[in-house]
């Protein structure tokens, strides 16, 4: 028997969902459950050929689990090798080399040094930095964000260099980025599942959160070139980064999407903000994709996904791996 176990915290409509989709659909001998964790062996199977995860990006205890079973060969969604080295500067420069827009953006240190460190594990930084100069580059308005993580955490938007100076004040030891504002005339929101499937919904990031999602989709031939290329877009990201089920958001300006945020390794699957349509295809698609990892699954081999990045890497070309990819 094939299993397939969605690992999830508090949320409640997409694993009960999933799990009973599943069930309906999958051929005998493929099966899916809310997964149960008990004792946690180096080198041990959790038993599941197939894991959903939608919570170890908040629970370290799980993020460790997941590594371990992933080396017995489960086929854990997303990677969690991968996902835990990511980040959003990073994201922006691979997504420069595989030819999909962004802001420009610049890294901050952190305003506090970290924890047991002292001035002279700075000493190769330059203080002080060239302030002026990047504020030429990025422009204001602009906004500052943790380089790491989600949930619009620690964004600040700012409008001159007093209020930026103001607001890095509060960020500790956080990491920040400095980014151009992108004045939009329509958003996306963009599901890719299994690296492929991809659903454009309209989104509107400035309305409280339950109504995000309520938003008009572009029509036209303009709109149709436009949402070809958000899809393309979508799919190279996903396949460079090595992403099975992600979100990426665009932010579209003179016609031009640009990629605003397209890191997230358990990406709002809940009905009541996304939507009975967009929950719907969620659930479909995800089962579907479960269930054909669950067919594709080879006992004791790596069944992750890896990214064009760093396979192109291994084989000794990534930028040119890269590049390729998109084509």
């Amino acid at each position: 028997m094939k299993k397939i176990g969605i690992l999830h915290g508090m949320e409640s409509s997409f694993p009960e969902a999933f799990v009973e989709r599943v069930n309906q659909i999958a051929p005998t001998g493929i099966t899916a459950e809310r997964m149960v964790v008990e004792k946690v062996i180096q080198g041990e199977s959790s038993g599941y050929d197939v894991i959903i995860d939608r919570i170890s990006q908040d629970v370290p205890f799980y993020r460790a689990m997941l590594k371990n079973t992933a080396l017995t060969g489960t086929a854990v969604i997303n990677n969690p090798f991968w996902w835990s080295a990511d980040e959003k500067f990073f994201n922006n420069a691979l997504a420069l080399s595989v030819g999909v827009p962004v802001p420009k953006t610049v890294l901050l240190p952190s305003k506090e040094r970290p924890t047991d460190t002292a001035e002279s594990s700075f000493r190769n930084l330059k203080f002080p930095l060239p302030w002026g100069e990047m504020f030429d580059y990025i422009g204001f308005p602009a906004y500052m964000k943790p380089h790491s993580g989600g949930g619009w955490k620690s964004v600040y938007k700012v409008r001159n260099p007093d209020e930026l100076f103001s607001a890095y004040d509060e960020t500790d030891q956080l990491v920040m980025l400095l980014q151009e504002e992108i004045t939009f005339t329509d958003y996306f929101r963009c599901y890719c599942i299994g690296g492929k499937e991809v659903r454009i919904m309209p989104y509107e990031p400035r309305n409280p959160h339950h109504l995000r999602y309520v938003a008009e989709m572009p029509t036209g031939p303009a709109a149709k070139k436009l949402l070809a290329t958000v899809k393309d877009y979508v799919i190279r990201l996903n396949k460079a980064l090595g992403y099975d089920f992600n979100t990426v958001e665009f932010a579209i300006k003179d016609g031009i999407p640009y990629a605003i945020d397209f890191c997230n390794p358990a990406p709002d699957a809940d009905i009541n903000s996304v939507g009975q349509e967009n929950f719907d295809w969620v659930v479909e698609t995800a089962a579907k994709v479960a269930i054909d990892r669950a067919k594709k699954h080879k006992p004791g081999k790596d069944n992750l996904t890896w990214g064009t990045f760093l396979t192109s890497s291994i084989a000794g070309s990534p930028r040119t791996g890269i590049i390729e990819s998109k084509k």
